[in-house]
């Protein structure tokens, strides 16, 4: 439990555990026998909860097994709407990642590479992240105070796009301090990219 989950009233401490059991328990579960051969019921009996207590916490299976994605660009949303962008902004985009996969915490990263994995391997859970990630960039854009901009659109595209790469070359090992180097190296490689003929 991190600094700030103690500081929590006992009654959202505990709402806070079980929301992580849920979303551990069901990456857990949807990995081993499969997402769609694993019902609600057998998830919130794992759990010992109701599927009350889930619906409160989730409002899908699909939802639960994407917590960690989920938790990822909520809190680069959060770091984007702190301040004002300044400068050039693929550089506030590329800094405001870099920021987030700094404050989560170890925690988050176990869960993320298998939450990651089980996504690319189940169509119905590949469509809902894409669905989310759609609902992600028109936030970037609206929080960087663009409206139908085809260049600021196109940006926000370009940073999803180069940090999927980083991603994609991160997953094989999963290595925490790994990430931020990988993320680095794609937007430092993006420039002779877009030049390669």
């Amino acid at each position: 439990m991190t600094t700030t989950e103690q500081s929590l009233p006992l009654r959202e401490r505990k709402k806070l555990r079980t929301r992580q059991a849920l979303a551990e328990t069901a990456v857990a579960m949807f990995t081993e026998r499969g997402f769609d051969a694993t019902t609600l019921d057998e998830l919130v009996d794992a759990v010992e909860v109701s599927k009350r207590t889930f619906f409160r916490n989730f409002s899908s299976k699909e939802d639960v097994a994407l917590t960690a994605i989920k938790q990822l660009w909520e809190t680069y949303l959060g770091v984007l709407a702190e301040q004002p962008p300044s400068g050039p902004l693929l550089g506030v985009l590329k800094d405001a990642l870099l920021t987030t996969l700094g404050r989560l915490d170890d925690h988050w990263y176990r869960q993320f590479l298998p939450t990651v994995r089980l996504t690319e391997g189940c169509a119905a859970l590949h469509a809902h992240s894409l669905r989310y990630c759609a609902e992600v960039k028109a936030e970037i854009v609206r929080i960087l105070g663009g409206g139908p901009d085809l260049g600021l659109r196109l940006l926000v595209e370009v940073v999803i796009g180069t940090w999927n790469c980083a991603l994609a070359e991160w997953s094989p090992s999963g290595e925490r301090d790994l990430l931020p180097v990988l993320v680095n190296r794609a937007f430092d490689t993006l420039p002779a990219a877009l030049a390669l003929e």
